[in-house]
């Protein structure tokens, strides 16, 4: 059980009549969990505890001038992380392990990139939207079977023998399963001739409704 599904079921307890000491036996909890789940609708959140000084900690601003000399230099002059490991222990005597200098690097270099404006920050776009408010078309294969539909003029014509290239328009729909031919398709060239038919655009009807 999750914090929160924890702290919405002592609520539900509470409201529903349980005393608070029922309560800290049923879930195995203090009495201080049960008043804070009690006074508050949602939880506390996780306190974040400051980072554990390392052995780097009295090196990182040469490794960030290091990064910053980086930026404007050619590709194959750029420090490795190789060469900025062994920079501050070869000239400092730090006592410091290759894989500590590698996670800060890793993580120190796209903020220097952003703090100097070469890199974009971070953004996030919204991807919901409402059923059918937007649309997308492309490219696709479909290999229709026809069943007693008329074209032109027959009952029962002969099954496709190749896929046909149709644009497959899908609306969007938020969380929703896109069913392919969903919508009615038109191919985007004319079809070849066939004897006894004319030419012209292969319409697919839609499917039945799920």
């Amino acid at each position: 059980m999750s914090k929160i599904e924890l702290h919405a079921a002592i609520r539900r307890d509470h409201r529903g009549g349980m005393k608070i000491r029922e309560i800290e036996r049923k879930y195995n909890v203090s009495w201080r969990a049960v008043r804070k789940a009690v006074d508050s609708v949602w939880p506390e959140p996780r306190k974040h505890l400051p980072p554990r000084p390392t052995a780097l900690d009295p090196y990182k601003p040469l490794v960030d001038e290091m990064l910053r000399t980086d930026l404007d230099a050619p590709r194959r002059q750029r420090h490795t992380i190789t060469r900025i490991f062994h920079h501050p222990v070869e000239e400092h005597a730090a006592d410091l392990s290759y894989q500590m200098v590698r996670r800060y690097v890793s993580d120190r270099k796209p903020q220097i990139l952003i703090e100097s404006g070469k890199a974009p920050a971070e953004a996030f776009v919204p991807q919901t939207h409402q059923p059918g408010m937007e649309a997308e078309v492309d490219f696709g294969d479909v290999t229709p079977t026809w069943t007693a539909h008329r074209l032109a003029g027959s009952l029962n014509p002969p099954p496709a023998k190749r896929p046909l290239r149709c644009l497959m328009p899908a609306a969007s729909a938020p969380r929703a399963p896109s069913r392919a031919g969903s919508l009615s398709t038109t191919r985007s060239r004319p079809a070849p001739a066939r004897p006894g038919r004319r030419p012209g655009l292969c319409r697919v009807p839609p499917a039945a409704p799920a």
